[in-house]
């Protein structure tokens, strides 16, 4: 007999046993030690200590580490998000989504390390995703076309942040700017394209511009074209033509110069 998926959202919760530790100073607790830190210093022993408890007094509230990741990722899932749609344009509240996802991405940048290896199944996640599917069954889009217009968007957001984040975590390594980094890898850069002219030139264009403003205009460029992609896409299945399979030949007008009927090609 297969096993059900554990998940700390599929079983009671229990009650606090003290009104100094409850779920919520937990979860607190994990996500203000992860913004610090990142995700390689949650423990079960070092969350007990910030908290002044035993890892007794957890286990009560959390069965093990990936019960305490479900909630924490689902206090960041709350987050994200999503504007009524029939207060707004599909592609504004598409838009303001993804924007606040990259910015909860900035607040808690360890997040994006277990994206997609937790069930996210808590009520901020249902939540979110219901508002998400609401914006693209708003839009147009039927079936799974909305989950895959969904999952497309967030995909686009994560993959573009995440080597911001990983330049951000240089930046704090170095203790440098962004601007004065770029600067520093430039010979570099050179070197490397010492064979490749139309990437030298490039390279010198992008010495001058302001590295976090460029980054925020390939974010915006991205997304722009993402969503002019869907509204294609939706244009498309939209047209007449597209239910033909082809289109059709022309036909004249009425009283046309050969003093054709209507509807009637000239052979």
């Amino acid at each position: 007999m297969k096993e059900h998926l554990s998940s700390v959202w599929t079983r009671e919760r229990r009650a606090a046993k003290s009104p100094a530790l409850g779920r919520a100073q937990i979860v607190r607790a994990a996500m203000e030690l992860l913004d610090a830190e990142g995700l390689d210093a949650l423990s079960m022993r070092r969350l007990g200590a910030r908290l002044g408890s035993g890892t007794t007094s957890i286990y009560w509230h959390v069965a093990n580490k990936d019960e305490l990741l479900e909630l924490v990722l689902d206090e960041v899932y709350g987050e994200f998000t999503v504007l009524n749609v029939r207060e707004t344009t599909w592609r504004n509240a598409a838009t303001s989504f993804a924007y606040g996802i990259r910015q909860a991405l900035f607040r808690h940048p360890w997040v994006i390390g277990f994206i997609g290896t937790t069930p996210a199944i808590g009520p901020n996640a249902m939540r979110m995703m219901s508002g998400l599917v609401a914006t693209f069954d708003h839009a147009g889009f039927r079936g799974l076309d909305q989950d895959y217009a969904a999952s497309t968007l967030m995909a686009y957001v994560f993959g573009v942040t995440a080597p911001e984040l990983s330049w951000r975590s240089m930046l704090d390594r170095t203790g440098l700017t962004s601007n004065e980094l770029n600067e520093s890898i430039q010979p570099t850069l050179e070197k490397a394209a010492a064979d490749h002219p139309e990437l030298a030139a490039r390279y010198a264009e992008f010495r001058r511009m302001d590295v976090d403003t460029a980054r925020a205009l390939n974010f915006e460029f991205g997304l722009t074209c993402f969503l002019d992609g869907l509204e294609a896409r939706l244009n498309r299945a939209a047209s007449p033509l597209a239910s033909r399979g082809r289109a059709e030949p022309d036909t004249p007008a009425a009283g046309d110069e050969a003093g054709n009927a209507p509807g009637r090609r000239r052979e």
